[in-house]
């Protein structure tokens, strides 16, 4: 069979013959119809991922839709080594596989459940988001963050405040529910008026942070007070990713001045935390209430998609 394969951790993968898979106990064949391209396949073939495969080939590919010899379409994650999802077929545990709306195409079907899992986690069980609540995201014009932008607006936000880089993509969230947008690009300065503005008297309730570095420092510098105050709510900031930045200087004051609340997102939930927060975005997608920019590439393309910038769009794989 064809297959993404990796021979070089921090190289692409090379479209090329693969040896075929066998199912051993508890797990199945799937002949793979889509895989998305995401972030983390690429940290996973770097080799700078803890989970990074330490022999190889293997094929590249964390999870995909296809159909299982029955001739059942299922989205599934986690393919056994050294298969991957990048390929003509592949082999999983069955416990791995979930069932995907008939309404969804195969393309949308690969490339929604990993960001809009993640971004559905992320507000309703790390920040606990209730209704009526103030919400920012930054770093909104990624694929994920425009996802965090549509769910916050289902799971009920009052209102929902978009920072991005991308002054276009910017404008476009409007139609995706954000009732204003923060350009990052903007000196510090006028960056923390901006931020200080949108936040208003009663602050966010509300960060989901996929940037973390100097946006947000500067966020962070906008948030603290210049003098003693009455604290009112606590503004939960919940860090996702690290585009912008690995690292942020935290001045004690800002802890000091400010009720505010830093989270992470370590940890798997329960399988029927992952399972639901899956339906809730497949069935949602399947109705058109969430939407992702795709770009369907055929699997013979993989060495050139994989170094190109997607900007804000999801890479799909076509064996």
């Amino acid at each position: 069979m064809h297959a993404a394969v990796l021979h070089v951790l921090g190289k692409p993968p090379r479209f090329e013959e693969f040896p075929e898979p066998a199912a051993g106990e508890g797990e199945v064949l799937l002949q793979v119809h889509a895989a998305a391209l995401k972030p983390v396949d690429k940290q996973l073939a770097s080799g700078k991922h803890f989970a990074s495969p330490r022999e190889l080939p293997v094929v590249c590919g964390a999870d995909g839709v296809g159909r299982l010899e029955d001739g059942t379409r299922v989205f599934f994650g986690g393919p056994r080594r050294p298969y991957g999802a990048m390929a003509e077929r592949t082999v999983v545990r069955r416990s791995q596989c979930f069932s995907v709306p008939e309404a969804l195409d195969d393309v949308t079907a690969a490339a929604i459940p990993n960001p809009g899992v993640s971004a559905w986690l992320s507000l309703k069980r790390s920040a606990k988001l209730t209704a009526g609540e103030t919400v920012l995201i930054l770093g909104a014009t990624g694929v994920t963050g425009k996802l965090a932008v549509q769910i916050a607006k289902i799971l009920g936000a009052g209102r929902v405040v978009a920072a991005g880089r991308n002054e276009q993509a910017l404008n476009a969230l409007c139609e995706l529910g954000a009732e204003a947008a923060i350009r990052l690009d903007m000196p510090d300065g006028e960056l923390i008026e901006a931020f200080r503005r949108e936040a208003g008297q009663k602050g966010f309730d509300v960060i989901i942070d996929y940037l973390w570095g100097r946006p947000t420092e500067v966020l962070l510098s906008a948030l603290t007070r210049e003098e003693f105050e009455v604290a009112g709510s606590v503004s939960r900031l919940v860090e996702v990713g690290e585009s912008a930045g690995p690292t942020i200087t935290l001045p004690a004051a800002v802890l000091r001045s400010t009720a505010l609340t830093i989270l992470g997102t370590a940890g798997i939930p329960s399988w029927d935390v992952l399972t639901e927060a899956f339906q809730q975005v497949t069935n949602r997608a399947a109705r058109g209430e969430l939407r992702i920019e795709t770009e369907p590439v055929p699997l013979a393309e993989i060495e050139e998609a994989w170094e190109r910038d997607a900007q804000g769009r999801r890479l799909v794989v076509i064996p």
